[in-house]
């Protein structure tokens, strides 16, 4: 598991400046041979960690590195 979060981990640094937001299945591209559920639980750990958020707009879902991205910085201000 730790591994597949560097994984992870790794794509997030790489594409943050292209991107902030992610599907799921963008992540599951990085892992072929493995089920969906294996990488969700991944993704679930970095959440409960605080290194990958959610961010729905309602009928969907992305992750993205925490804090980054338009949505992270508008949500860190007073």
């Amino acid at each position: 598991m730790e591994s597949a979060k560097e994984v992870i981990m790794k794509y997030l640094d790489e594409k943050t400046g292209a991107k902030s937001k992610f599907y799921f299945n963008d992540f599951t591209k990085l892992f072929p041979d493995a089920k969906g559920r294996e990488v969700k639980k991944v993704l679930t750990a970095l959440v409960k960690e605080e290194k990958v958020e959610y961010w729905s707009s309602g009928s969907t879902t992305m992750y993205g590195k925490a804090g980054a991205g338009k949505q992270g910085a508008a949500e860190h201000e007073d």
